[in-house]
Parts: structure tokens; sequence; C-alpha cells
């Protein structure tokens, strides 16, 4: 076997630490630190060993790493370095040791905590291997902090990043000083060549200006026109400003197969996805509609008293409040109410969590999954993965509101998404900034 480490360059390799959090959030970590070598605390192991029964994703990612590992080492022992796939990467290895530096994190932050001996492992590593430079890799900020204040060097796991939330791609642009012959070709034809106007080469929504006038406008890519977005409705809702037509337009639109839609509560994401689904109802074979579970205090939701409806209405309520407002406006066509309803006793829409339509096959379905800011990178692309044909995905969330603890607005699942798919034809995306609930949730959030 030829090794690809030789001793010139030994000690310009860098030893990566990788903990729990890592592990969870991307299964095939150790396959992303290039030629540097990797290292897994035998605590890791351990943990895992917790995580792998289950349908969360976290459950998932467990049994997925338990399986690489097992699949690298084959007859090899896994407390000594194996090669990892690739000429150019690096190895890895199961750190087993108990023994102590000058500066113990168990003595310090007690021991009742696995990630303490994990801090330890990666303290030894650093005075054992004193020529290379040695990293503690977490998504956990606690630890890391931790582990910078003993003196160790640490820092997030960057794979499925986006560089700034705060330069995510939007999906609307507004466009001044337009010819008005072009507002008159685009109101009259509602559709024309993207002619005279610098587009970015992507689906994109416009706004477009000319002194008092103002269109808005659909840019589509694979035939380089603009369409005029009219004035939509769907099941009686009608949008309450631009954001919202152009959101309801990428909705509606049957070229359209992947649609993200991001922004404040009470922008109205989750309500325009879900009439525009009853809208086209005759389209699809079945609506989903879904969200992440995040349960309280970190606690399964097979702990809550119930049958299984029980345990999940409370974490499905929104997207019920949802239905039953559209219904409301229906009250006085009792034959619509009907339909709705029947649809729900018939399984025609499905409201249930994410994890509870693992591994399905999502064919001629129109599939909403709220929330999504709470989904990992690899979580949004095995959801996308399963489309049939004729389906459609739509992502809500708002990638400033999340609940798992090691996500952030840079490292989520719809934040990659967005970034990552904004050119692809079959996409679409708006940012909604526009509050319409009420004028009080707009106090909340432009004030607190």
């Amino acid at each position: 076997m030829v090794k690809r480490a030789n001793n010139t360059k030994a000690n310009s390799k860098k030893i990566f630490v990788l903990d729990t959090s890592v592990i969870l959030y991307d299964h095939d970590a150790l396959n992303n630190f290039k030629e540097h070598d990797v290292v897994i605390p035998i605590q890791v192991l351990e943990e895992l060993d917790n995580f792998k029964n289950g349908n969360d994703n976290r459950n998932f990612e467990a049994r997925s790493f338990i399986r690489l590992i097992d699949e690298l080492s084959k007859k090899q022992l896994i407390n000594e370095w194996i090669d990892l796939p690739g000429a150019e990467s690096g190895r890895f290895r199961i750190a087993v040791t108990e023994k102590k530096t000058g500066t113990d994190a168990e003595k310090i932050l007690g021991s009742e905590k696995t990630d303490h001996r994990i801090l330890n492992t990666a303290l030894f590593l650093k005075e054992e291997r004193a020529g290379n430079k040695v990293i503690l890799v977490s998504k956990d900020i606690c630890l890391r902090l931790k582990a910078k204040a003993l003196g160790l060097q640490a820092e997030d796991y960057e794979t499925g990043k986006i560089k700034n939330a705060a330069d995510l791609y939007s999906g609307i642009t507004e466009i001044k000083g337009l010819n008005e012959s072009l507002f008159s070709r685009l109101k009259n034809d509602k559709v024309i060549p993207a002619e005279g106007i610098q587009t970015d080469g992507h689906n994109q929504f416009y706004i477009l200006r000319s002194g008092r006038k103002q269109a808005s406008a659909f840019h589509y890519a694979p035939h380089n026109s603009l369409e005029f977005i009219s004035r939509l409705s769907a099941m009686n809702i009608q949008p309450r400003n631009q954001e919202q037509y152009c959101a309801l337009h990428a909705l509606m639109n049957p070229a359209i197969k992947l649609v993200t839609l991001q922004g404040n509560a009470g922008t109205g994401k989750t309500l325009l996805a879900l009439a525009s689904a009853l809208e086209q109802r005759k389209d699809f074979r079945q609506i989903f509609v879904t969200r992440p579970v995040i349960p309280l205090s970190n606690q399964d939701i097979g702990y809550l008293p119930g049958d299984i409806k029980s345990k999940i209405d409370p974490y499905m309520s929104p997207i019920w409040d949802n239905l039953k407002f559209i219904k409301e406006q229906f009250s006085k066509e009792d034959d619509m109410r009907g339909k709705i309803e029947g649809m729900v006793e018939s399984e025609k829409i499905t409201i249930t969590p994410l994890a509870f339509i693992r591994g399905r096959t999502l064919a001629k379905i129109f599939f909403i999954v709220d929330e999504a800011q709470n989904l990992t990178p690899h979580e949004v692309k095995t959801i996308i993965s399963r489309a049939g044909e004729d389906t459609k995905i739509v992502f809500t969330g708002d990638i400033y509101q999340i609940d798992t603890p090691y996500l952030d607005a840079e490292s989520n699942g719809l934040s990659y998404l967005i970034e990552n798919a904004k050119s692809h034809p079959l996409y679409a995306h708006i940012t909604l900034q526009k509050g319409e609930r009420s004028e009080l949730a707009n106090l909340a959030n432009e004030l607190l």
C-alpha cells in the first residue's frame, strides 16, 4: 500500500477531533477534511450508540456513521490510523485514552459530562502530537468556548454553511427607470422577451418601476422571458402585497417544481403554500404538509401521554390553524367546507411530522415542509431526492428563528438550499419581509 503521508509532510498536517454534534449533523464529516487527519474520541461512539434507534434525522446520521466506520475499518483495528478513501485524503482513528495532561478538563469542569472527556482526549493529542495543530470541531458553541478557555483551538464544522445570512439570495430585485413601452407590452402580452433588462441569468422576481408606474414580473430563465404577475388568488385567499403575489405566482407555476419561502412570522408563508396546494388539488394525487418535530427539553414525543395523534397534534397545530382559516373563507359555502373536510378524512391532505414520512416515495405530491430552518442540509437533500414524477416541493421558514441547538442562520438546511439552488431552472425563491398578520405582530418583528 502506498502511504499518502511521508515524514516531510507529517508535521504540516492538522488533526481534527470531532465531537458527537458534528456526526449527528453530517455522518460523512470525516471525509471532508482534505489531507488532514481525523480523530473520533471513543466517547463519541458511546453517545452514537444511544442515538442509533429512532426515526429522526439524528438517528439516521448515527446509524450511517456507525456503518461507515465499520465499512472503512474492515479487519483493521480502529484505534490505529486507517487511510480514508481518495489519493489526497488523510487518515482517521478512534482515540481511546484515559491519560491526563497538565490541563485536566474533568478536574476543572467536572467528570459527569461526556463532553469533558472529549476535551481531555483533544488536550492529550495536543500534547502528544506537539508537531501538529490539533483542533476540536464541534457544532456546540459552549463546548468550543470551553476548549478555547483551556488553551485548545476549536472551530465550527463549516461544511454546509453559507458565508453570510445577511447576503442570502432574496429572489426579488427592484429595477427603476424603465421605458414605459415595456410596461404596456408586459401588461398586454403577459409574457415578453426579457430584452433590455439586465437579469442575473436565473429565475427571479422583479419589481419594475418607471415614474409612477409599477409592475411585478417573473424572469423565467429557460425561455429568457418576463411573465407579468397578475392579481392571483387561491382558495379565496388574496395576497396583500407584491411579495405575496410573487410567492403565489411561484407556488401556482407548473414549470416550477421547487419553491422556498423565507421570512418573519406573519408574512403568510405557510398560509399561501397551503392555499395554493388546495387550489391545485386536482393536479396532485395527495397534499403532504409536514414540519420537523422539535420537542421541548430534548424529550422525544414518545414521552407524551396518549395515542400518536395526541402526541403530534400540539406540534402540528399551526398548520391546522391555517387550514381552519382557509375553511373560514367559505363560511357561506357548505359544499366547499365539506370538500376540505373530506380531503382530510380521506388523507388527500396528510398533516404529519416529517419523521413519519421518511422513506416514502413522493410521486405526484404537493409537498409542503414548514419550519424548514430546523432541518440540516442533509435532511433537505434527502427530502428532495425522494421526489417522484410530477411532484412539487415547497420549503417555508425563518432562518432567524431556529429551535435546534446545533444549527444557526448560516448552517441550516433552508439557507443552504436557497444559496445552492438559485441557479436551477426548476427553482424559485422569494424572501417575504412585510408582515400581514396584524399591526401588533409587526410591532414585535420591528421593535422587539
